[in-house]
C-alpha cells in the first residue's frame, strides 16, 4: 500500500463557515489537547505494562474521518505524530464510513501501514455524535510482547520478516458493536507470553477511548456541532499560518547534511548512509530524504513521515500543541524503497533506530539558515534499552525488565545541552524507576550515573551519557539491541567536538573485565553484570571561549575530568580545585596559535 506524503494528501473541503466568538475559540482551542491529556491520564492509570505506566512509550489522540489530526497529548512520544491518520485513512478503506458503529473497537500494528513494530498496538473507536461519524478516539501504546520474538522493546534487526517477530494484526474489530470477538480475544491470549498484562493494556486503551468519547459529548452539548468543527477548521488555519510564519524568516535556499548510522545489525561493518536536502521557498519546506539508504534486510527500516514531522515540528513551534496545521505548509519526499518508507514486508523490528538521527540531521542541515538556534548533534539513537526477561525460580512466573536510559543532547547557541535525556522522537518517554524494576524483578541495579568525559567539549559543552550496572539475581537473556554511531559520533557545531557514542558492556560472573557486546536473547547465568551506555551530546563553539569558572565547576561536579579540562578548554586548575588564571590564559594563547596556525596550514593544501 502506497504511504501518501504530505504534498499528496488530499484536504477535505471547510465543513462550515461564519464568525467563531473569539473566546469561544480559546476554550475549544484548549480542550481538544486536554481531552487527549485525559486519556493519557487515565491510560498510565489503568495499564499493567511499565513500558506504559513509567516509561510512558504511547501516545492519544483524536483523528477526524479523513486522518487529520484534530490532537494528541502533550509529551507524547514525538515519532507516533506521523503516523496515525494513516491508519484512519486505510481503515475508512477497508470498512466505509458505514462500516463503523457505535460500540466498534478496532485493533491493529500491521506494518503495510504504518511501518513499525509490532509491539505498538493501535486501538481506535470511532466518535458518533447524534449518528453522525466525527471522528476516532486513538492510543497507540508499547505491549511488552506480542508473540514471535517481540519480548521487551521488540525483535531486533537481526529478525529476518514480521512472521518471526510475532503476531501481525490488520484493522480487526475486536469488539463490533459492542460484542466481544472471542475467538480472536482468544487467538491474541494464546500467541503472547504475558497475556494479562497485554490485554489488560489493551482494556486500557479501550477505557481511554471511552473517555474521550464521554468528553467530546460535552463539548458538543455544549457548543454544537458546527462551532465545533468550524473551530477546528480555523485552529487548523492559524496553526499552518503559525508554522509558515517560521519558516518564512529564513532564507530561500537548498540545504544538505548527511550522517551515518555504524552498520545495519547484520551486514557488519556496512555504514548505513543518511543523506537529507531541505529547501526553503517563501513560507513552504520541502524535506527531501532520497539520499537516505534503501531499504534493508535487516529490521531497521521503517514506513513513516516521522524524520520529517518531528524535525520540521521542533524548527517551527515546539512548545505548540500539535495537529494537522502543524504539517500542512511540509512537503516529504520519500520514495517507495527508502529505508524509511520501506514496502511490506521489510523487516521493521527496529523501525526506529534510525529516526531520531534522521531528525538530527534535517536539523543539522539548517544550522547556516538558523544558527541562532540550531543545536549540536544529540545522541541520536533511541537510548539504551535495558531489557532482561526470564522465569522466576520462586513464583515459576516469567518476567521482563524494561527501562529506557537517555543520553546527552547537543550544546545550544545559548546553553549547555541536556544530560540523561531521550531523544528527539520519544517526547516525554522516562527511564524505570530504580525501585520499581528491583521490587518486580530479580535483579540489582548497581549504579546509574553520568558518563565523565562523554559530552562533546564547547563554548557551551553537549550533555552527559549514562552508564546503568545491572545484575541479574537469576539466569535469563538479555538484549543487547542498540544502534551504533562510533563512525558518526554525535557531532559538534561551529568548533564544538563531538560527544562520545553508546554501546552494551557485559562481564559473566567467571570474568575479570566487561567486554563490548550485542545482540539479542543472550542467555546469560546468575550473576552476569552488563553496562547500558548511552552516548553524549556534541559541543557548541570553540572550547576555548567557554568560562573558565564552568569548566572548573564541571570538574568539580566530576562531569569532566582535569584532563579534559586542560587539553580541550585550555584550564588550568590547582590541586584543591582553584583556577590558575595566569597560566589559564597562556595556555589558551598556546592553543589558539596552534589552531591557527592548522587552518593556516589547511588552507595552503
Amino acid at each position: 500500500m502506497k504511504k501518501p506524503t504530505a504534498k499528496s494528501v488530499r484536504r477535505p473541503a471547510k465543513r462550515s463557515v461564519g464568525k467563531l466568538d473569539a473566546v469561544t475559540l480559546e476554550v475549544i482551542r484548549n480542550a481538544l489537547p486536554a481531552v487527549a491529556n485525559e486519556m493519557a491520564a487515565d491510560l498510565q492509570r489503568t495499564s499493567y505494562n511499565m513500558m506504559i505506566y513509567e516509561v510512558r512509550d504511547f501516545c492519544t489522540a483524536l483523528i477526524d474521518p479523513n486522518g487529520e489530526l484534530i490532537s494528541q497529548n502533550v509529551g507524547g512520544v514525538s515519532h507516533f505524530v506521523a503516523d496515525l491518520g494513516v491508519i484512519i485513512t486505510d481503515g475508512m478503506r477497508r470498512y466505509g464510513a458505514k462500516g463503523f458503529k457505535p460500540g466498534d473497537v478496532i485493533i491493529t500494528n500491521h506494518q503495510a501501514v504504518a511501518g513499525q513494530h509490532l509491539n505498538n498496538i493501535v486501538i481506535y473507536m470511532p466518535y458518533f455524535y447524534k449518528g453522525e461519524l466525527l471522528m476516532f478516539t486513538m492510543v497507540r501504546a508499547h505491549w511488552i510482547d506480542i508473540g514471535g520474538m517481540s519480548t521487551g522493546f521488540g525483535a531486533g534487526p537481526q529478525v529476518a520478516d514480521p512472521w518471526f517477530e510475532g503476531l501481525q494484526l490488520d484493522q480487526l474489530k475486536i469488539y463490533e458493536a459492542g460484542e466481544l470477538n472471542e475467538t480472536l480475544y482468544r487467538l491474541i491470549k494464546d500467541n503472547i507470553r504475558f497475556p494479562e498484562s497485554s490485554l489488560g493494556d489493551m482494556k486500557s486503551q479501550m477505557a481511554a477511548c471511552r473517555l474521550a468519547a464521554r468528553r467530546m459529548d460535552e463539548l458538543f452539548d455544549k457548543y454544537g456541532h458546527d462551532t465545533i468543527l468550524r473551530a477546528i477548521d480555523t485552529i487548523f488555519d492559524e496553526t499552518e499560518r503559525k508554522c509558515r510564519n517560521v519558516v518564512s524568516a529564513l532564507p530561500d535556499g537548498v540545504y544538505e547534511a548527511s550522517a551515518s548510522i555504524d552498520d545495519d545489525g547484520v551486514r557488519k561493518g556496512e555504514p548505513v548512509p543518511i543523506h537529507v536536502k531541505v529547501t526553503i521557498k517563501g513560507s513552504g519546506m520541502t524535506i527531501d530524504l532520497s539520499g537516505c539508504s534503501l531499504e534493508r534486510k535487516a529490521a531497521i527500516n521503517s514506513r513513516t513521515l516521522a524524520g520529517a514531522r518531528v524535525a520540521y515540528k521542533a524548527l517551527t513551534g515546539p512548545l505548540d500543541p500539535v495537529n494537522e496545521g502543524s504539517f500542512r505548509a511540509l512537503d516529504v519526499i520519500i520514495p517507495e524503497g527508502n529505508i524509511m518508507m520501506a514496502r511490506f514486508p521489510a523487516p521493521m523490528a527496529g523501525w526506529s533506530a534510525i529516526v531520531p538521527t534522521v531528525v538530527d540531521t534535517i536539523v543539522a542541515a539548517l544550522a547556516e539558515a538558523m544558527p541562532d538556534k540550531v543545536p549540536a548533534g544529540h545522541h541520536g539513537l533511541l537510548g539504551g534499552a535495558v531489557v532482561f526477561f526470564g522465569l522466576h525460580p520462586k513464583t515459576n512466573k516469567r518476567f521482563v525488565v524494561q527501562s529506557l536510559e537517555g543520553g546527552g543532547w547537543g550544546g545550544r547557541p545559548f546553553e549547555d545541552g541536556e544530560s540523561g535525556t531521550v531523544s528527539v522522537c520519544q517526547g516525554d518517554v522516562r527511564n524505570g524507576s530504580i525501585e520499581g524494576i528491583e521490587l518486580k524483578c530479580p535483579v540489582l541495579v548497581e549504579s546509574r550515573g553520568f558518563r565523565q568525559d562523554s559530552c562533546g567539549a564547547g563554548k557551551y559543552r553537549g550533555g552527559l551519557g549514562i552508564d546503568m550496572q545491572v545484575r541479574n539475581l537469576v539466569e535469563g537473556h538479555w538484549n543487547f539491541e542498540q544502534t551504533r554511531r562510533t563512525k558518526c559520533p554525535p557531532w559538534g557545531l561551529w568548533g564544538g567536538t563531538p560527544g562520545e557514542s553508546g554501546g552494551y558492556l557485559l562481564r559473566l560472573p567467571e570474568e575479570a573485565e566487561f567486554r563490548q557486546t550485542g545482540g539479542a536473547r543472550l542467555p546469560v547465568p546468575v550473576g552476569a553484570t552488563a553496562i547500558v551506555r548511552t552516548g553524549g551530546g556534541g559541543g557548541w563553539g570553540d572550547p576555548l571561549e567557554r568560562e573558565p569558572e564552568r569548566v572548573r565547576h564541571d570538574v568539580g561536579e566530576e562531569l569532566i575530568s582535569r584532563e579534559a579540562a586542560q587539553e580541550l578548554y585550555g584550564v588550568v586548575l590547582g590541586a584543591d580545585l582553584t583556577l590558575d588564571a595566569a597560566a589559564t590564559n597562556q595556555l589558551r594563547n598556546e592553543l589558539q596559535s596552534k589552531q591557527k596556525a592548522g587552518r593556516n596550514e589547511n588552507k595552503g593544501h
